[in-house]
């Protein structure tokens, strides 16, 4: 029986394919999960599904697994991405996390008018793959680097755009006329997107702005609420 162990590897997976480990996957399979060899966990990499693997040899400074079966068939996301202005570091690792579970492509952490927050890509990038491995995802979204927002926009091609517009607050829902595709949903900082911002989103024909409800939503709460509608609607929820 497969442990409850899951862990990410960049490297391929395939019946009796020995996995080689690095120090740090090492450390927190032997010194902190406390296994020993024989013992079988789940693998995943983005590209092969899921699989069962032994431990065939290792200790806190390195191992080699051994892939036994796959248990579970690669299943991409919808081709969904999230622009987001990051937010404090909590709650952004907040809204990555729940990114992953919720099944987005992509994350695009842009710079707007008001964000007052920087990010390091490979710090969220981890917290990604931390996500994937705890909530049973099979793919792992890459997190761009930090990028202006006339800048992302300059270079639009012809992706929809779901824009949760703060001014819309209280205006009735509807995504009855959005058609299924490429999209990304845009979530503005604290203090939401300026007004030169809105004024050019807004004149993209890709561009629909909705209401979030009749309250005024924290961004990491608003990235929840419009990713939860996008996938029940457009999604693979449905």
């Amino acid at each position: 029986m497969a442990s409850k162990v899951r862990l990410y590897v960049d490297h391929p997976l395939s019946k009796g394919q020995p996995v080689p480990l690095d120090r740090a996957q090492a450390n927190y399979l032997f010194a902190v999960m406390r296994l020993e060899p024989g013992a079988v966990l789940s693998l995943i990499n983005g590209r092969d599904g899921e699989w069962d693997a032994q431990v065939s040899q290792g200790n806190k400074r390195g191992g080699v697994l051994t892939c036994l079966e796959q248990t579970q068939a690669m299943r991409l996301p919808p081709d969904l991405w999230l622009v987001f202005a990051p937010i404090k570091k909590a709650r952004t690792d907040f809204m990555v996390e729940k990114a992953v579970e919720l099944g987005v492509a992509r994350l695009v952490p842009v710079q707007t008018d008001f964000t007052n927050e920087r990010m390091r890509a490979d710090k969220l990038q981890s917290h990604a793959v931390e996500a994937a491995e705890q909530c049973g995802g099979l793919f792992v979204p890459p997190v761009d680097d930090q990028v202006k927002l006339d800048t992302l926009l300059g270079g639009w091609g012809d992706r929809q755009i779901l824009f949760c517009d703060e001014e819309l607050v209280g205006e009735a829902l509807d995504l009855t006329s959005l058609t299924a595709g490429a999209w990304a949903i845009f979530i503005g900082p604290e203090g939401g997107f300026s007004a030169r911002e809105r004024d050019l989103l807004r004149a993209m024909s890709q561009a629909h702005a909705i209401s979030l409800g009749p309250r005024i939503l924290r961004a990491d709460t608003a990235a929840v609420a419009a990713l939860t509608l996008w996938q029940s609607t457009l999604g693979d929820w449905t």
